[in-house]
Parts: structure tokens; C-alpha cells; sequence
């Protein structure tokens, strides 16, 4: 293996194809930060050490990192003649040949102080992958360490003691691709744009390894660069960011420093604060083709359609396509699309006037949906509910790309017989587009319908962009003809603290007459201490997004918060204190009566266990100018309504064998009471391998001229894993308002890289008075393949 050294070559200069202009390569550039003496991490023992295990010192080659003013790295990688071996043991010559790098800093408990672990990180590739080791030293011993989950993707991973990293590849310091793993092996990924909401449901191909040694536990990731996009060349720079939980201390720490209100795992999607890795000879990205064909069985029952299906035994098969365009442009094609795998949706008590949100699962529309999202600037994020659901949908802004409009009609499932996707980046712009042809259903009385979306941003300044959307709907679904919408949006990180943002949009439907438009203008403040937003919303009457949704129409909102959040050192069992209160206020579009108005005030402390204790106060008023039924049994007649209800709330921290959230509401409802009790996010794990997952909402509602009423719904999830790469998982759910009991069991392996096999039971039933028994009953067999190229 070459000495280290060698990787440094002689300053020279290049054209920068982004400017123009003459520039250093990105190894002069640390030769020369060097040679003026920037600050080189300190490696004599401290954090990032390179000292053996057997406490013997690290060679004396050149540190292998340095920070500029904000404390952000600079690291180099290190070129390998061959593959490393992914075993949980550093037994390969670059572990003792190579310093280490690490001095990470705490986002929490103390934002800025020095880890209270010490982590070492090198950073390699060779001509097929790129490889991340950490060796995590632990001073506890291993019995109060938090490692118990083996499964892919569960959120759950997030409270173990995990490593990851966050890769820039394109290096614009707005979006990125995230790798964290367990010492078990347990691995998780997904993808940010845009510093928008992670896109958990990204599945790229890539290996993990977990080990433990006496004092701490390693973690060694090998990702292909067939499962990334990026520029090919040779001395590459990627931005990066490190991570470290150390859960059983309550810990968050991080290679490059981030803001402290950023305080846990998120601050990972910060893609700006991120650092430098230089010195990368990347590959020809090449066209990176991706087939993936399908075959699936199954056999259903059906007793509630027409006609009655009984042990209807069927097969079918599909495929799907990734080609790379370019290197940060990608194409997607699927042909008779299959969701047979999808687990069930979570059912839910709905006790307002409005719809329902229900989040999408599909792995086709999930992938790349971040770039599709819409008018997210300036709505904040510290305060629940506020600003409403621009890119994930479901508050009172109206999402314009809701994807389950998509193949799926009130709980019917429509045929989608293809389409395409596009998405990615050319030079500053952001381009999403998508085209999907759906079938038709005579049952469901839908016709065959052709969706198109269209969607551009371009980066401007630092954090900020604008944008421009486009959908189409061939079928709409309130009148004859097509439906569309077209809107502008622009979102502005004025600074790491600071934002603002808004959007115009108006649709277009035939038979619809009114206000066909929706404006926003959003302004929001973060910072660890204090927060505060304020925003202005306008929904018209008419405003009808075919490919989105809609939760209320014909209204101005207007609404504001203020946080207050001190960190109090006189009491070492709580870490922070939090004061919060909040108005929104809705009247109506046209003649400006008050329709809504909800105010309220929050009391919260987190402890330095991570457990949480709160109590709310709303107060609420509602005119109610049609009645709405809260059930088959009570109605809520005409009439304005004033009311207030609280709710205690404890929060078990979620790294506890046994977690969750559990509130309970009571007060005035209506001109009635109410007494609620939820458990949500509750977990338990029974061992590495078996965790349960509860859920409850029981509602006690009494309202005059009514009996007593409940309305609830229960559930248990079970999961369990065989190993990383297979497990199985059930759903059941129990529905008192109509007696529906429902259960969803899969069982999912990933026999190769990307492949997988699928077994997929579900089973609902009629439990109520006077109930039918069987609904439906169905089970799938499902077989993928993928081939790369």
C-alpha cells in the first residue's frame, strides 16, 4: 500500500466548470491550508486518536483533517488497492497504517462541548465503492449500551447507539444521501432535498458490518458507487457529515458542528452546515441501468364486491426501469405497476368536519418525492401543525401533488397500467416530472385517467430557491372535462435561524365558479432558546387541486406562535423547559366571518433521560353553519360554539425497552364533554430480535339530546427479525365505530442485493352487531429481481 503521503500532489489549477475560472484541486487546497498552519485537529490522545487498541501510538503521517473558521472539516480519503472485508473486526493494514480522524462535538446535552466518547472515522474507496469505519470507544460497559434492533429501515434504529454519514455528492450543500447502522448490523438509509423532509423509503444497494471490542463497537459500511449519483473524476470533492448517537447517555454528536435547536438525529439533514471530503478518484458514473421485473400470485376472497370472489386464484408480472439520464438526471419507467407488498394503512378516529390524511406508502411515488414538494418556505418546523402540509401533506395549506390520488379511489384499488418519472438536477435547477397512465374501474365507476405533474426550483443565494409547478388531471373528478393547476413558489434562508417563504397557485376545473385561488406568505424563527412564526393563508371556495388535498376550502388564516425554551443548570435532571402558545384564526374568504379560531398554550419539560412531561391548554370557537355527523349516531347540529379542553401528556424516552407517548384530554366538546386517552408511538422490545408496537385512541364523548358514546380504535404491531436482511411484521387493528377487525401479516427477504420475496396476508372481518363475518381475506406471493448494468 502507498504511503499516505503520496496521495498529496504538487499544487495545480484547473478550470472550474461551474465558473470559469482558474482553481486549486481540492489536494492543492489542503496542502496550502496546511502549509499556512489552519488548525489541524489534535490527535495525541484525545478524541480521534489514532492509538491502536492496544494503546500503542499512531504512525506519525500528516492529520488527516482540518476545520476552518465555523469548525467545519476538511477530511481526506484514503485510496485502497483492493475491496475491504466487512467483518466487524479493523484487521486490514489501513486501520494501523492510516491516522484516524474524529473531535466530534456535542449537539446535545451541551451544543458546542467535545464528545463524551471518543470516535474514530476513516474514510476509503477503491474503484467500485466508497467505505465509512467507525470504531465507537464506550467508557460504559455494554450491558447499558442500547443496541437491540436488527431490522432494515425501522425507526427505531434511530434510538440505538448508531453511526452514520451524509454524502453531498454533487457538493451544493443542499440535498444528500444518509447511511446509519448499528453494531448488529442493522442498517437504515434515505435521501434529503433540498433540506426538505427525509425520504425514509430511498432503498439503495449497500453493506453493512457491526462488531463490538473490549471499549467500545465498530460499525463498517461499503456503499457501491453504482447506488449513488455524482460527477466522475478524478480528485473529487463531496460534502460530508458524520453522526453519533450515543443513546444510553441521551447524546447527539456530530463531525461538523450544527445549530443547536437542531438538537438530535435531524440535524444530519443540514446539509449546509455538512464539511469537505477531498482527495475521491471517482468512477465513470455511466448510464447505471437498473431492471427490476416482477411475478406475483394470489388468491382472494372477496364477499363485499359485485360479483362475490371466492378463492379467486390469479398471477400477473411487471417491471420496472431506473436509467441515469445523466449523472444527477434519472428516469424512471414502471409497467403494470404492483403494490401487493404495501402494508395496510393505520386506521383513525375522526372527530372534526374535515377529511382524513393518510400518508403514502408506495415505494414507486415515495422515491424522488422530495423534489415534487411544494410552497415549504418559511412555515417553520418547531411548532406542531404550524404552517400547515405543503410537502407531506395533510394541514390547512393545500398539498398540489398528493400521490394517492393516484391508483387508489375511496379505499379502491384502480389498475395503473405504467408510466415515467424524471428527476434530478441540471446545473442550478431542480426538475421533477412524472406521467402515469391509471386504468379504469367499472365497479368504482372511475374512468381511465392520465396524470402528469410537472416541477422545477432553481437554487438561488444560500438555502433559498423558487419554483414553479403544473399538474393535470385528464378526468376530474367534480365535473366534465380535465383539471389543473399551476403555482409559483419561493422559500428563503435568510440565515441559519431565519426563513421565509409562500407560494400562489390557482386551479382550473370546469363547472367550478368562484375564488379558484390559494396564496400563502410564511415567516418563521428558530434558534435553541426562542422561536416565533407568523402566517398568512387564503384558501378560495373554489379551489380544487385533482391531484392533491384539499383539508378545508373558502378561508383566511391568519396564525402566530412564540416559544420560550431555557435550558435551566440549576436542576441537573432536566435538560430543557419549554414555554409555547399559539393562535390560529380562520374567516371566511368572502365575507370575513370568523369560521375557526384555536388557541392555545403548552408547558413542556424534557428530562436529561429523554423522557417528556407536558400539559396543554385550547381554547376553541367553531362555527358550525351545516350540520356533520361525529358518527352513524351523533350529529352536530347548526349553531356557534365556544370551548376549552386540556391534555396531560408523558413521554417515555423512546430508547427505553419500553416507550411511547401517552395523553389524556378532557373538557368541553361542542356544547358537550370530552375524555380521551391515546397511546401513540408505543413500543417495547421484547429482544433484538421481537418488538411490539401498541396503539390506542379511545374517545368518551357526551353530547345533549345523545347517550354517551365511544369511538376507538386499537391496534398491535409485531415485529420480528430473522436476521437484517429478513423479516416479518403484522398489523392488527380493531375499529369500534364499525366493528372492523383487520389484520396484515408480510414477511419480507431480501435474498440478494436489491432482490427481494415477498409472502403478504390479510384478513378483514365484520365484528359488529349484526356484522357479516369475512370481508375479504387475500394472499400474495410476490418475487423481484434486480438486474444492474
Amino acid at each position: 500500500m502507498p504511503h499516505p503521503i503520496a496521495r498529496f500532489a504538487l499544487p495545480t489549477a484547473h478550470v472550474d466548470p461551474r465558473t470559469g475560472r482558474a482553481a486549486l484541486t481540492a489536494t492543492a487546497l489542503i496542502l496550502l491550508s496546511m502549509a499556512a498552519g489552519s488548525p489541524v485537529t489534535a490527535q495525541d490522545g484525545a478524541e480521534g486518536s489514532g492509538a491502536s487498541l492496544d494503546g500503542s501510538p499512531p504512525p506519525a503521517f500528516p492529520a488527516s483533517i482540518t476545520r476552518d473558521a465555523r469548525g467545519r472539516a476538511t477530511v481526506r480519503a484514503i485510496r485502497l488497492d483492493e475491496p475491504l472485508v466487512l467483518d466487524g473486526e479493523l484487521n486490514e493494514s489501513v486501520y494501523s497504517e492510516y491516522r484516524p480522524f474524529g473531535d466530534f462535538v456535542q449537539v446535545t446535552p451541551v451544543a458546542g462541548d467535545p464528545s463524551s466518547e471518543r470516535t474514530d472515522v476513516w474514510v476509503t474507496f477503491d474503484d467500485t465503492h466508497v467505505y465509512v469505519t467507525c470504531r465507537c470507544w464506550d467508557s460504559s460497559p455494554p450491558e447499558e449500551w442500547v443496541v437491540n434492533e436488527l431490522r432494515r429501515d425501522t425507526p427505531g434504529l434511530r434510538n440505538n447507539e448508531n453511526f452514520g454519514v451524509m454524502f453531498d455528492t454533487f457538493y451544493d450543500r443542499r440535498s444528500g444521501v444518509m447511511f446509519y447502522a448499528n453494531a448488529l448490523g442493522a442498517r437504515a438509509d434515505y435521501s434529503v432535498v433540498d433540506e426538505g423532509g427525509p425520504n425514509t423509503d430511498w432503498n439503495p444497494v449497500w453493506d453493512v458490518a457491526g462488531g463490538q471490542f473490549e471499549g467500545g463497537w465498530v460499525v463498517e459500511m461499503a456503499i457501491p458507487f453504482k447506488s449513488l449519483r455524482y460527477n466522475s473524476g478524478p480528485d473529487q470533492m463531496w460534502g460530508i457529515q458524520l453522526r453519533r448517537s450515543i443513546r444510553h447517555k441521551n447524546e447527539w454528536t456530530y463531525l461538523n458542528p450544527v445549530p443547536p435547536f437542531l438538537a438530535g438525529p435531524q440535524a444530519l439533514n443540514r446539509i449546509s452546515a455538512a464539511g469537505t471530503v477531498v482527495g475521491l478518484d471517482l468512477p465513470p458514473a455511466g448510464s447505471n441501468i437498473e431492471l427490476k421485473p416482477y411475478a406475483i400470485g394470489d388468491l382472494t376472497t372477496d364477499r363485499v364486491s359485485d360479483p362475490i370472489r371466492s378463492n379467486d386464484l390469479s398471477a400477473d408480472a411487471g417491471l420496472d426501469l431506473k436509467y441515469g439520464l445523466t449523472a444527477n438526471l434519472t428516469a424512471d419507467l414502471t409497467v403494470n405497476t404492483d403494490f401487493a407488498q404495501v402494508e395496510v394503512d393505520e386506521q383513525q378516529v375522526n372527530l372534526t368536519r374535515f377529511s382524513l390524511f393518510f400518508p403514502e406508502k408506495r415505494d414507486f411515488f415515495l422515491e424522488g418525492r422530495g423534489v415534487f414538494e411544494f410552497g415549504q418556505g418559511g412555515v417553520g418546523g418547531f411548532r406542531p401543525g404550524g404552517g400547515g402540509g405543503f410537502g407531506r401533506g395533510g394541514g390547512d395549506a393545500p398539498t398540489l401533488f398528493y400521490s394517492r390520488r393516484i391508483g387508489l379511489d375511496q379505499g379502491a384499488v384502480i389498475p395503473i397500467v405504467g408510466g415515467g418519472r424524471v428527476t434530478g438536477k441540471v446545473g442550478p435547477f431542480g426538475i421533477g416530472a412524472l406521467n402515469i397512465q391509471a386504468g379504469d374501474d367499472d365497479s368504482a365507476g372511475v374512468q381511465s385517467t392520465n396524470f402528469t405533474v410537472l416541477r422545477v426550483k432553481r437554487d438561488i443565494l444560500e438555502r433559498s430557491s423558487i419554483g414553479a409547478i403544473f399538474t393535470n388531471r385528464s378526468v376530474s373528478t367534480v365535473g366534465p372535462g380535465a383539471n389543473q393547476v399551476y403555482g409559483v413558489d419561493a422559500a428563503f434562508g435568510v440565515t441559519q435561524d431565519f426563513e421565509l417563504g409562500g407560494y400562489w397557485a390557482r386551479t382550473e376545473t370546469l363547472g367550478l365558479a368562484g375564488n379558484e385561488q390559494s396564496w400563502q406568505a410564511a415567516a418563521s424563527y428558530e434558534s435553541d432558546r426562542y422561536g416565533a412564526s407568523a402566517t398568512r393563508l387564503e384558501v378560495g371556495d373554489s379551489f380544487n387541486p385533482g391531484i392533491g388535498f384539499l383539508r378545508r376550502s373558502g378561508f383566511d388564516k391568519q396564525s402566530g406562535s412564540l416559544r420560550f425554551s431555557p435550558r435551566p443548570e440549576s436542576v441537573e435532571a432536566i435538560r430543557k423547559l419549554t414555554w409555547e402558545m399559539g393562535v390560529d384564526h380562520f374567516a371566511d374568504d368572502m365575507n370575513g366571518l370568523i369560521q375557526s379560531r384555536r388557541q392555545s398554550a403548552t408547558f413542556d419539560v424534557e428530562m436529561e433521560s429523554s423522557d417528556r412531561f407536558s400539559i396543554e391548554a385550547v381554547r376553541e370557537f367553531e362555527r358550525i353553519e351545516a350540520p356533520f355527523d361525529l358518527s352513524s349516531t351523533i350529529r352536530v347540529p347548526v349553531g356557534r360554539y365556544s370551548f376549552t379542553s386540556y391534555r396531560a401528556s408523558l413521554n417515555a424516552g423512546e430508547h427505553r425497552r419500553l416507550a411511547g407517548n401517552v395523553s389524556f384530554q378532557w373538557g368541553e366538546f361542542y356544547d358537550g364533554t370530552i375524555r380521551a386517552l391515546s397511546v401513540s408511538r408505543g413500543r417495547t422490545v421484547i429482544s433484538d430480535h421481537l418488538s411490539l408496537e401498541p396503539g390506542v385512541s379511545f374517545n368518551l364523548i357526551d353530547l345533549p339530546s345523545y347517550e354517551e358514546e365511544t369511538q376507538a380504535v386499537f391496534r398491535l404491531r409485531a415485529d420480528y427479525a430473522f436476521t437484517p436482511r429478513m423479516f416479518a411484521s403484522s398489523l392488527v387493528q380493531y375499529n369500534e365505530a364499525d366493528g372492523a377487525l383487520s389484520s396484515n401479516v408480510r414477511f419480507r427477504w431480501e435474498y440478494a442485493p436489491g432482490s427481494e420475496l415477498f409472502i403478504v396476508w390479510t384478513d378483514e372481518r365484520d365484528t359488529g352487531p349484526g356484522g357479516t363475518g369475512l370481508r375479504s381475506r387475500g394472499l400474495a406471493v410476490k418475487v423481484t429481481r434486480l438486474l444492474r448494468y
